[in-house]
Order: C-alpha cells, then sequence, then structure tokens
C-alpha cells in the first residue's frame, strides 16, 4: 500500500468502523479531555483488557482525579481500586510517582509535549502521544501493536518496532491523519485485521492490502 491508496482507502476504513466497536479508552478520552485522567487510564490499560481498565479507572478517579488527590493516596488503596488490573501493584506506585512528579516539577499540570510527557516515569511514545492526541489536541501519532501490526501488514511502513512504525509513519503520512489513527486502527485490529487469522472476508480494504506477513486467514 502506497500513501496514495492509503488516502483512497482511510474513507472505507471510517465508514467500517460504524460498525465495530470502538476501544473504551478512545470513548473515555473523546468524554473527557482531562489530560491526566487519559495519562493514568492509558497507563492501567497496558496489558488489561478494556472492560478491566474501564472499570479500575472508574474506581480510582472516584477516589482521586486530580495529581494532588492521587499523590495523597496510599499505595495499597491504589492497588486495591485498580485491581485486577494487569501488574496492578506496579502501576499503583508508578501512577502515585507520576502524580508526585507532576506536582513538583510541572506546576500540577500535564506536560503537553513528547519530551515532558517522556520523562513522567512509566510513560513510553505510545502513551505520550495519546495523551498529546487525545488530552492536548495536538498533532501526534500513538502507535500500538494494533498500529505497528497492521501498517506493515498493508506494506505502508517496513519496521520491526512501533517506535520505529511512529517514526516512519511521522515521515511519510499527511498530518491530518495522524491524530485518528490509533483508535480506529485498534478498533480495526480487534475485530477486523487479527493478529493471527485476520477476517480478509470482511475487509473493506482488501484490495490496498499487500498482506505481508499473512497466512490463514478467513
Amino acid at each position: 500500500m502506497t500513501v496514495k491508496e492509503f488516502i483512497k482507502a482511510w474513507p472505507k476504513i471510517k465508514k467500517q468502523l460504524n460498525s465495530l466497536r470502538v476501544p473504551w479508552l478512545e470513548n473515555f478520552a473523546a468524554l473527557h479531555r482531562d489530560p491526566f485522567r487519559i495519562l493514568i487510564s492509558c497507563i492501567l490499560s497496558l496489558r488489561t483488557q478494556d472492560k478491566t481498565t474501564g472499570a479500575a479507572s472508574e474506581r480510582l478517579f472516584k477516589l482521586a482525579g486530580t495529581p494532588a488527590s492521587l499523590s495523597r493516596l496510599a499505595v495499597k488503596t491504589i492497588e486495591k481500586a485498580i485491581y485486577p488490573v494487569g501488574f496492578y501493584r506496579v502501576k499503583a506506585r508508578t501512577v502515585k510517582d507520576i502524580s508526585g512528579k507532576i506536582i513538583r516539577e510541572h506546576g500540577s499540570q500535564v506536560p503537553d509535549t513528547i519530551e515532558g510527557l517522556l520523562s513522567l516515569k512509566g510513560v513510553g511514545r505510545k502513551t505520550a502521544n495519546l495523551v498529546l492526541t487525545r488530552g492536548f489536541n495536538k498533532f501526534g501519532i500513538c502507535v500500538d501493536t494494533h498500529v505497528h501490526r497492521i501498517t506493515n501488514r498493508w506494506g505502508l511502513v517496513s519496521t520491526k518496532s512501533p517506535d520505529e512504525t511512529e517514526l516512519a509513519l511521522r515521515d511519510t503520512l499527511p498530518r491530518r491523519y495522524w491524530k485518528g489513527l490509533n483508535g480506529i486502527l485498534v478498533a480495526f485490529g480487534q475485530n477486523i485485521c487479527q493478529p493471527l487469522s485476520p477476517f480478509c472476508s470482511r475487509c473493506k480494504i482488501y484490495s490496498f492490502c499487500d498482506r505481508r506477513g499473512v497466512g490463514r486467514h478467513r
């Protein structure tokens, strides 16, 4: 798939999205537009199913929804609130540490730059870009395993890691597609372009796809 083909295919993907389940975090970010809550929810979501992340975030934000209030919670209290998200003990310490650093070093405001966000413990490029795009409405490309897999499967990029994919897409993809890429491709990847046996028969852009690495499909 070339960039020109991507531009032609994109409206078809967006149209197909209307019939797919949208990721919880995407809906949450659209409703709240709160950089701090988006940041914390994204950390909780790592290696955790959407349903579990949503319930854990709701419980935690009932107790504390700002850096100041969250930094005052005991780690054990946070653990209890976010259980059973993956690595909940580690994440409990991480979100408390992040809250404290935001207060001490950033005037209680979530940083609005990639560099500032990456300075926070436990924040990688995926999380940083999600906060930038969904919390601050700034340009960024959030690349998770779905975006990495699908754009390589299409042949739009040829990379070995999500970070490499982000940089490659920044170099080739027009900026108007950056912000919405993650939310749409996560839904597309969960429902259609799955890792092991994609539903090629249901895919509206099958004719554009190079199908790199695809063996068995449905």
